[in-house]
């Protein structure tokens, strides 16, 4: 951002129990007549941090998202922001800003009239609203774009303007909907670390929703992974993408290649973990033994041309692909049928297709989840 605003004063401490969180859903479910969209969710998220709602499509991400905004009302359970109950209050009286999928911006307003917006429909003074809209156009890296139309700004810069339109008004909680699915990928992932950045300057309580696993790598203090309408895992971005709970949350998170394995333990945290003839040691996570699953990212497998070795396994490659600055191989494993993608650093002399190689898996890229 080419200007920032200093942080807010943090209050002095006291002897007092800590402040409540931010947002907390208690047991909350969301029905539109016999489908549930959301079932019994439970959560809460800490003033300050960027938790972000991901899932596939139909997952109850957006749901959740309008039931924090108050666009949504719950069937049953509670919704609390800074331990105010919230559960049955309007939009309005919630204290929260929402940024649109669509920007949501006024056509025929200026950005300075787009900002302003809200703050003139609460009653602040024209030149009052003006030299706080004028800030926060500073703070987002539009300052001396205030006379434009949107129609003449690029699609970042609408969702600039979209962003301060909302933090303007000095919510409790900011919230984004697939803020960043209307741009290209190379303005995306920059317009993606502009709001991080934001964030953290401005210690804004942000719940921000996307499909995209990468974006929420990217931006995220906690990641709260949805399915069915209910929480698979939930945790930081480095737990769910090196621990992941589950099947689901393996393959949805980042590439992974599931293998069928053998479980038995040897210890409290250490087993024996077969894959075809080749045996590995690792951390059961207390999955029982006899079959599981096996997740290893692309990137923690290796190949070389044949004879295997220990602990390795014979395949053959049916595709290989250049992309620049790694080959991305298709790989079909001998003993189990199974097809692997492998990413290898880029060589000289590529692995071609048909080749028969050997493939190493890195123990430290490996993952044993319940079958």
């Amino acid at each position: 951002m080419n200007q920032i605003l200093q942080d807010r004063p943090q209050p002095a401490a006291t002897g007092r129990s800590k402040a409540p969180a931010a947002v907390e859903f208690r047991a909350v479910s969301k029905r539109y007549g016999p489908v549930k969209a959301v079932q019994d969710v439970s959560f809460s998220i800490t003033r300050g941090t960027l938790v972000t709602l991901l899932g596939p499509s139909g997952c109850g991400k957006t749901s959740t998202l309008r039931l924090v905004a108050g666009l949504e009302h719950p069937s049953e359970g509670r919704i609390l922001i800074d331990g105010q109950d919230v559960t049955h209050l309007s939009a309005a009286e919630r204290d929260v800003s929402m940024v649109f999928q669509s920007y949501a911006l006024f056509p025929h307003m200026t950005v300075m009239e787009n900002v302003c917006y809200g703050l003139r429909a609460s009653g602040i003074r024209r030149a009052e609203a003006e030299a706080m809209a004028a800030e926060k156009l500073a703070t987002v890296g539009l300052a001396g774009f205030e006379k434009r139309l949107p129609s003449e700004l690029s699609g970042g810069q609408q969702q600039r303007v979209a962003v301060a339109r909302a933090i303007v008004l000095e919510p409790k909680v900011l919230l984004f909907d697939e803020p960043l699915s209307n741009l290209d990928a190379k303005l995306r992932r920059r317009v993606r670390a502009d709001i991080r950045e934001l964030q953290r300057k401005l210690d804004l309580t942000v719940v921000y929703v996307t499909h995209d696993q990468e974006e929420a790598l990217a931006v995220s203090d906690r990641i709260i992974v949805m399915r069915s309408g209910v929480i698979v895992q939930d945790g930081t971005p480095r737990d769910l993408y090196e621990r992941p709970s589950n099947r689901f949350i393996a393959d949805f998170i980042g590439n992974a290649n599931l293998l069928p394995v053998t479980i038995r333990r040897t210890d409290a945290v250490m087993a024996e973990v077969r894959v075809g003839s080749a045996s590995l040691r690792l951390p059961h996570r207390d999955v029982a033994d006899g079959p599981a699953e096996l997740a290893v990212r692309p990137q923690c497998l290796s190949l070389r041309a044949r004879p295997p070795g220990q602990g390795e396994l014979p395949g053959r490659i049916r595709k290989a692909a250049y992309l620049g600055d790694h080959m991305e191989y298709e790989v079909v494993l001998d003993e189990l049928g199974t097809e692997l993608l492998v990413e290898d650093p880029a060589m000289a002399k590529p692995l071609q297709e048909g080749a028969a190689v050997a493939v190493a898996l890195d123990p430290a890229g490996a993952v044993v989840v319940p079958a």
